[in-house]
């Protein structure tokens, strides 16, 4: 049967072309479950680093230190990282649809009763509650295509559902900054408040359609053919069989997933230092207006996109992992370590932030390509959740780091060339991966 993929549909590359019963398969669960699923990673993404822009109102007039909001921002992944593995294991057992829509209307919640936050204990209360709340969304999602998706066809596929990460700043930046200048005042409330309540609204809808609109696994996908099914799940099915792990002891006792979860935290540092503080770090280059920040912010989220897209489709097509995740590495790296030369000057600082960005964004579409290649099953369940959890750690320490560095400083500086370091560990440390394990 036909595999060849072509640029059409959903994002270039998704969605196979052709009359085979295989494209149309392929085809209609591209269609079903890639934009809902996109769409809920945009709103999950804007609601958990939507602080980096309350920020720029939230400290004076809460009067929180630099510290305050770095310790309150990164606390999200402590609640995070403490029920990320247990997460995915009941969405194993209970199914997507259920879990998800349970994930994502709890977030929503959590996430409106930001805009009454007034201590920093409230904050820090907050946050927690938030990151236990969307524990398991990610790693969920990332199984759930598994359970549709050979590994051949999963390279565009993550990457396409991970470009929720940049996609959420370049709709997210001029959005906040549009809310917090708009709304400021409106009700007797201040920007920053409104900003929580109006992105908390999509997350809690999307959970409550999600309960009703996605599909377990193939075998209950009604809007399939017969014969679409089993195509389908012959395809997975022969994956399954090839690879190395499959019970869930093998996701704690194989080194490998020790290695990619450490590689991962450290990946992350670049991810959660750029997400949490793009917007501070364009208005110290000069940028005053909220709105203006917002827009400016949709330029590296924007370079981030088009990057996971195009690195994705060359990965797949040259069936080369290890080599297309250390490279955009090293680049963020040095386009973040280059920013901090000019950070008074707006235009070369937007430059290398966006060069930065850009690398940043590609390495967390690209290491996805990498545990379901040799996990499966509970393994696949509880190894994907331990090594996010793992990883998100540096959702912690990056925000906290960069704060408090800043108050002891004057500059954020310092911290952006312990970020570019930690992106350039996670490079090398790739190369500790057999190739023949990922090269797929």
């Amino acid at each position: 049967m036909a595999t060849n993929v072509t640029t059409a549909g959903v994002a270039p590359g998704i969605v196979p072309q052709g009359d085979t019963v295989e494209a149309r398969a392929y085809s209609k669960v591209t269609w079903r479950l890639l934009p809902f699923l996109f769409a809920c990673y945009v709103f999950a993404y804007l609601d958990r680093v939507n602080v980096g822009f309350a920020k720029l109102q939230m400290l004076s007039d809460l009067k929180f230190s630099e510290t305050v909001y770095g310790l309150g921002a990164g606390i999200f992944f402590i609640g995070y990282f403490l029920f990320e593995v247990p997460s995915n294991l009941i969405m194993y057992r209970v199914g997507a649809r259920v879990w998800i829509g349970r994930i994502m209307i709890t977030w929503g919640i959590l996430a409106g009763l930001m805009m009454i936050v007034r201590t920093p204990t409230s904050f820090y209360i907050l946050r927690f509650l938030l990151g236990a709340a969307e524990a398991g969304f990610i790693p969920g999602i990332l199984l759930y295509l598994t359970y549709w998706y050979p590994a051949q066809r999963r390279g565009r596929v993550m990457a396409f559902f991970l470009t929720g990460i940049p996609i959420s700043g370049v709709v997210g930046g001029p959005l906040s900054g549009w809310i917090m200048q708009t709304f400021q005042g409106v009700n007797g409330w201040a920007g920053w408040q409104w900003l929580f309540l109006l992105e908390a609204l999509p997350a809690f809808l999307a959970g409550v359609v999600a309960l009703f609109y996605l599909t377990d696994d193939i075998h209950h996908a009604k809007w399939l053919s017969e014969e679409e099914r089993r195509v389908l799940q012959n395809a997975v099915k022969e994956e399954a069989g090839k690879k190395e792990h499959h019970s869930m002891k093998d996701a704690f006792s194989e080194p490998k997933v020790w290695l990619l979860a450490v590689t991962y935290a450290f990946f992350l540092m670049g991810l959660y230092g750029v997400s949490f503080w793009l917007p501070s770090l364009i208005k110290a280059s000069g940028v005053k207006d909220a709105l203006n920040v917002g827009l400016l912010t949709a330029i590296p989220y924007g370079a981030g996109t088009i990057a996971m897209i195009w690195v994705s489709h060359r990965s797949d097509d040259k069936r080369e992992r290890r080599w297309h995740l250390s490279t955009p590495g090293i680049l963020g790296a040095l386009g973040l370590a280059l920013s901090t030369a000019f950070s008074h000057n707006t235009a070369l600082s937007m430059l290398f932030l966006t060069i930065g960005a850009a690398g940043v964004c590609t390495t967390v579409s690209q290491f996805w390509n990498l545990p379901g290649a040799f996990l499966g099953g509970a393994a696949a369940a509880a190894g994907i959740a331990f090594v996010n959890s793992v990883g998100n750690i540096s959702g912690f320490v990056a925000p906290y780091m960069v704060g408090w560095i800043k108050d002891a400083t004057g500059s954020a500086s310092p911290a952006l060339w312990v970020i570019a370091a930690s992106m350039t560990i996670a490079s090398l440390l790739v190369f500790r991966v057999p190739a023949q394990l990922v090269n797929k």
